[in-house]
């Protein structure tokens, strides 16, 4: 019976022995957490500051011009003059083209004026859209958003205000110039005209001088552009098929500038029209500028900067998410792999929105469930699995 005893002792030994050498080993993973958070879907691109208005000032007619005492940065006011042309003499034909242009610089300005009158108007009917949605929002029969809205379209129309007004100041500048060009048309054969100054139409600084040294140029030929430095703007070209998602109103966040906070802007409008780019792997795309409204100051930026912007297409401060890296498909469906008591299983669930980090999660899974990050191959349902700590 001993001896019986020892034999049964040392074959369980020898079992545990190889189960213990030759039995399977739980598959190291990384996991995760499924948590309950605020969550953003955006789109991302490069883009750039630009002046909101920008004039060229050109030579109405061919003149011999001055030389340009200005440099880049240098401040002007309204009506200070830019640059100096002695005009040419003029014959019939020119005459005749300085005519043309007059005429077409009127018509400009009248429909500028317009346009003014338009924007005005809608400008009125957004402030009173705003003050009535405010007091339905006291008295609870509208919700906070349509408010929202209304505050947004009034934003809208004050901006589109004031550039229909900067609008029409460059069009009356136009107008004085050509009136300028004509002043020697009805002068003697022979006689040379009065010297032109070109003035500015509004206060800003010279973004760019055209034209420097003393030389005759040719009517039409932009000479120095002129910008306001407290009104830019953000312009961002994305796909057309990430523009549609995007709409007046959305938040825009600048990052990658240089400095160390991230910037808030607001989309103003989406452009109608679509344009060809070459992609950097020589693939044609159809894209879209997409422009905004700084929302907080732009401190050192200036026009042409680069900066990297996130437009916010989705958004919400509470909602159940999950790593998007733990996701895999099975046909049409999304799956993750749950680890439960040291084993994964597998879990079909339903997802909301995704960006490039997380998904949202509408049924499947609840907070806190613990959840394979990266799902390999080897993987099996009911596989033992031994979480590890998360990658650096």
């Amino acid at each position: 019976m001993r001896r019986r005893a020892w034999i049964a002792a040392g074959v369980l030994a020898a079992g545990a022995l190889a189960w213990f050498l030759f039995a399977p080993r739980p598959l190291p993973v990384e996991t995760t957490k499924v948590v309950r958070g605020p969550m953003q879907v955006t789109v991302n691109n490069e883009g750039k500051i630009r002046v909101h208005d920008r004039y060229v000032i050109a030579a109405p007619v061919a003149a011999e011009m001055a030389r340009i005492e200005l440099h880049e940065g240098d401040p002007v006011r309204k009506g200070q003059a830019v640059a100096l042309l002695n005009p040419l003499p003029m014959d019939t034909r020119q005459r005749q083209e300085a005519q043309a242009r007059l005429d077409a610089a009127r018509a400009l300005a009248r429909e500028a004026a317009l346009r003014v009158r338009r924007a005005d108007a809608d400008l009125q009917l957004a402030e009173s859209e705003h003050a009535r949605l405010e007091r339905l929002v006291k008295n609870a029969f509208v919700s906070p958003q349509a408010l929202e809205k209304a505050v947004t379209a009034e934003k809208t129309s004050r901006a589109e205000s004031h550039a229909a007004r900067s609008r029409e100041q460059a069009a009356l500048a136009d107008v004085q110039a050509a009136q300028a060009a004509l002043q020697g048309a009805a002068l003697p054969a022979g006689a040379r005209p009065p010297q032109l100054p070109l003035a500015s139409p509004v206060d800003g600084v010279v973004l760019k001088v055209n034209e420097t040294s003393e030389r005759t140029v040719a009517a039409g030929t932009p000479l120095v552009t002129l910008g306001d430095p407290m009104r830019y703007e953000i312009v961002v070209d994305v796909l057309s098929t990430d523009a549609v998602r995007i709409k007046p109103g959305d938040a825009m966040l600048l990052e990658g500038w240089g400095g160390g906070k991230t910037l808030r802007a607001q989309v103003r409008l989406v452009e109608p029209g679509a344009f060809t780019k070459i992609s950097a792997l020589g693939v044609e795309e159809q894209r879209v500028n997409v422009i905004g409204d700084p929302v907080d100051p732009l401190g050192p930026l200036g026009d042409g900067y680069r900066i990297e912007a996130r437009i916010v297409v989705w958004s919400s401060p509470d909602t159940v998410k999950v790593a998007g890296s733990s996701l895999f498909r099975v046909g049409a469906d999304w799956h993750v792999f749950a680890v439960e008591n040291g084993r994964a299983h597998q879990r079909k669930v339903t997802l909301g929105q995704r960006n490039q980090d997380e998904a949202q999660i509408l049924s499947g899974l609840a907070p806190g469930a613990l959840v394979v990050r990266y799902p390999g191959n080897e993987l099996r349902e009911d596989m033992r699995v031994a979480p590890i700590a998360a990658r650096p």
